[in-house]
Order: structure tokens, then sequence, then C-alpha cells
């Protein structure tokens, strides 16, 4: 008889506080409900996830370990030592899809590694959403994470997503801590040609969800505030 290969299955959340149903397949309850270890982010949020993905889920038989920034990078094999064992393993990212801007990847590699099945499911991922949203470049796109704090380092960067879009036509992406988005397009106004466009997607696929592309110099005489709420920002021409 084959032995039973274990899966480790990448399960996207939901991007706001929305109902799961609205944005996740059944599939992906179904597999929710047929697994008992998970490898999650925050423990809090993933508990009340699951429980929003189905009331009937009993939390406290299941096993969870976290994976975030402060894990060692020689406990993360550690993590897959159910796997091992013959279970399934759930992984759950703070928001949106698991291994993409997320630590999960590294995970991810470890099971590639040791030869695991690994399955990611469909679900909302605020990159591919705000690019669809936007009107920008589909083909061609570079998603640059957070942009340097260091204030000369930063400048360079716009700089460098200037010419990525202008020589290699390539729709520019990254991401800012809620709390400083407002502070960020005001910089993106000052340090950005103003013929360029730029795309501020937030709270996507939540009540107040906006996805709005304009001319940078409209930005710049613009009254916004986005601040404290999840955003996504797309450069191009």
């Amino acid at each position: 008889m084959k032995e039973k290969i274990s899966c480790i299955y990448l399960i996207p959340v939901t991007l706001g506080d929305c109902e799961p149903g609205k944005v996740l397949p059944a599939y992906n309850l179904e597999v929710i409900r047929s697994l008992g270890y998970f490898v999650v982010e925050n423990l809090r949020s993933a508990r009340r996830f699951l429980k929003k993905c189905d009331r009937s889920i009993v939390i406290d038989d299941l096993h969870f370990e976290e994976l975030n920034e402060h894990t060692p990078p020689e406990r993360v094999a550690q993590l897959l030592h159910p796997a091992e064992e013959g279970h399934d393993i759930g992984v759950i990212s703070e928001a949106g899809c698991p291994a993409v801007a997320d630590p999960g990847a590294d995970l991810v590699a470890v099971a590639q590694r040791k030869g695991y099945r690994v399955v990611p499911l469909v679900g909302p991922s605020s990159i591919l959403m705000s690019l669809m949203g936007s009107g920008f470049n589909g083909q061609n796109f570079a998603f640059n994470g957070y942009l340097p704090v260091d204030k000369e380092a930063r400048m360079a960067k716009f700089h460098e997503m200037e010419r990525r879009i202008r020589h290699e036509n390539q729709t520019q992406i990254f991401i800012e801590t809620p709390y400083r988005n407002n502070r960020l397009i005001a910089e993106i106004a000052k340090s950005v040609n103003h013929s360029m466009m730029l795309c501020v997607a937030s709270d996507i696929t939540g009540e107040k969800e906006s996805i709005m592309t304009r001319p940078v110099s409209w930005w710049a005489k613009a009254q916004y505030d986005y601040d404290k709420i999840p955003a996504i920002f797309l450069l191009y021409k």
C-alpha cells in the first residue's frame, strides 16, 4: 500500500472584517474542518477566523504552533513534526494568502525540501486584487513590500521605481504600516513625477473598500484619510 504523503494546506483568510463565505470557496471550509494541526502567524486571530468559518469547530481540540517574525529560523522545521507523523497541516497568515509577504514562505520552503504536498487554496490577495482594480499593467509588475524607513534610501527607492516604470513598463506595488498611509501619500506627492499615476486600494473586500487611480498631481492636492486603514499602493505611468 502506498504511504500517504502529508499535505501542507496554505489557507487564505479574509482581508478585513467580512464573512468568510463572501471571499472563500466552500472547499476551503471543508479542508479547514478536516484539519487538526495548524501553523499560524497569530494564535488569537487564527482562532477567531476558524470559529467564524464554522461555529461548530471545537478550538480546544486543535493543535496550534505560531510562525511569525519572532520565530527563530532553526525552529521552522520543527513546526512540521505533525506532518512527519502523517498529519496534514493548515497554514494561516494574519491577512490574505500565506507565504506571500509572509513568514509562511519559510515553512513552505522546508515542506518542499522534505517532499510534502504543498496545496495553496484559493482566496483573496490584496496584491492581485489591487492590481486588478488599478487599471495598470498586469503582465509586468513588482511587489516591493515595505519601502525603506531611512529618508535617503526611501527617496532612492522612489527613483528606482520610477525608472522601472518608464524603462521596463512595470507596475510598482508596495505597502506601508496603516498609521503611516497618509504620510506615504504625501511623500509620493513630493518625490515622484506628478505625471505618474498612483492607485490607493484600501479596505479591499471590506465595507469601505476603495480603489482609486489618479495622477500624482491630483493626490498632491486631494483631501484624504487612509490612516489606520489597511491599504496597498501602486505606481504606474
